[in-house]
């Protein structure tokens, strides 16, 4: 997503907490052209969350989009999931995506507008008992936060909207196939294309998106 952004003219700021990760992003971004920013981020965390968002504005002088990536999961059956899993599922994937709108609100508000893209999950609309009922109650809410501050918001001029994409081949998922090659055949067979999707399938294409920060 940031790649693809930035080759449609945006600068990006990666929040996250691994810093190897972080480098290598900032590196990516900047080989397309575009200005990268890297924030050592926990979104578990509250003053991390309010820190990416004043220093993200700090360095640009703005923010056009933010987009609510963050994502932990536990696969377990639901009568084994203890409550600290629990916790830390929601508030990785649902708290700290609500932090975060809260935290750049006040920026949207004043400059006018902005974008909030949220990333659920098919498992936001069905039941998702081998992902982890957490990771399916949180990617649920997503849906409803979405929803919610689109109508909260509407009269700032700022847009939220919720993307829900099939099973595409990331680190939280990319053990499927061999610690679960059945449910993996599965997956395979209800997706009409046969196969799982992948985030470089979309890097080399340019679309004619808003981009995060404005030029002018």
């Amino acid at each position: 997503m940031a790649l693809g952004l930035a080759n449609a003219g945006a600068d990006i700021a990666i929040a996250a907490r691994n810093a190897d990760k972080n480098a290598a992003a900032v590196s990516a971004i900047e080989a397309t052209g575009r200005r990268a920013f890297a924030i050592p981020t926990d979104v578990t965390s509250d003053s991390d969350i309010d820190d990416m968002a004043s220093r993200a504005i700090a360095h640009f002088g703005h923010v056009d989009i933010l987009i609510n990536n963050a994502g932990a999961t536990v696969r377990k059956a639901p009568e084994d999931t203890t409550a600290a899993e629990w916790d830390n599922v929601l508030d990785v994937n649902l708290r700290a995506a609500f932090l975060s709108c809260r935290a750049i609100h006040p920026h949207f508000k004043a400059q006018g507008g902005g974008k909030i893209i949220s990333i659920g999950s098919m498992f936001s609309i069905f039941g998702g008992g081998g992902s982890g009922v957490p990771y399916s109650s949180s990617k649920g809410g997503i849906v409803q936060l979405a929803k919610s501050f689109a109508v909260a918001w509407a009269g700032d001029n700022i847009q939220s909207n919720a993307i829900l994409p099939g099973w595409f081949m990331t680190e939280l998922t990319q053990a499927i196939p061999e610690s679960q090659p059945e449910r993996y055949d599965l997956i395979n067979k209800r997706i009409p294309m046969g196969r799982w999707g992948t985030p470089t399938s979309f890097r080399a294409r340019r679309y004619s998106w808003p981009v995060a920060r404005r030029t002018t």
